[in-house]
């Protein structure tokens, strides 16, 4: 059985869609969470009153509010065991219409922004009992996407060999270092393009029949922050229903 009780597990842009049920689940298996969030303050607020936890404002495109959310967190619930990193953007642009800010924004926020939190979290894990570091990428980093995706394809593709690259170098202090790749999942952030392509149309391209559900992420989310993963890092679990391997 998963059991995270007693840890700090920090959750990065966790105040809607998978960071929330993340949160949630974290909680519920015994962590003291934080999450920190960029604008929906009162979501956030009433989220950490739900599982007992705390909720700091923070974007994660600027380094100081990464490092002071980071260090208050700590402050405020203690040792930090595990980061979870799902603050992220998903726009369109085809590549004729793409402007350097346009590209810039996407890479901040996906990219630089989990550079930042790790970096953060580098200075509080790994002191004694080591830690575990959760990435939340896309099968659209693993495989590319459709016309208008590529600075968000890039992006998540980045965060994957950022993982590996971080899983090498963070070994020696015991924090382990993974991704998570969903593929479509029931979020506010998919509702659009989930609506556009027709969700009926959307499920029946899943083997397993169902478009992903925030749960499904959790699930693989605790299981990786969890003893039971001890033996893991450097890799992406891919939580996708089975889409990727029909190409």
């Amino acid at each position: 059985m998963i059991d995270l009780a007693g840890r700090h597990i920090l959750i990065v842009g966790g105040s809607r869609g998978i960071g929330a049920a993340s949160a949630r689940r974290c909680a519920a298996l015994g962590a003291r969470v934080s999450l920190t969030y960029r604008a929906e303050a009162a979501k956030a607020e009433a989220l950490a009153r739900e599982i007992g936890g705390v909720a700091l404002a923070c974007d994660v495109a600027d380094e100081r509010q990464v490092d002071a959310a980071t260090d208050g967190a700590v402050a405020r619930c203690g040792e930090l065991r595990g980061v979870v990193i799902s603050a992220g953007i998903f726009e369109h642009r085809a590549i004729e219409a793409m402007t350097v800010d346009f590209w810039e924004r996407t890479m901040a926020t996906n990219l630089r922004g989990t550079m930042l939190a790790i970096r953060a979290a580098r200075r509080h894990l790994g002191h004694g009992r080591g830690g575990s570091i959760v990435i939340y990428t896309s099968t659209a980093g693993q495989s590319g996407g459709g016309g208008g995706s590529a600075a968000y394809c890039v992006s998540k593709a980045g965060q994957i060999m950022l993982a590996k690259c971080m899983a090498h170098e963070l070994a020696p202090l015991a924090v382990r270092v993974n991704c998570v790749a969903p593929a479509w999942t029931e979020t506010d952030m998919a509702a659009a393009s989930l609506e556009k392509l027709g969700r009926e149309k959307v499920a029946a391209s899943f083997p397993l029949g169902r478009i992903g559900q925030p749960g499904d992420v959790a699930d693989a989310t605790a299981f990786l922050l969890s003893d039971a993963a001890s033996f893991i890092t450097g890799t992406t679990v891919t939580v996708d229903g089975g889409i990727v391997m029909r190409g």
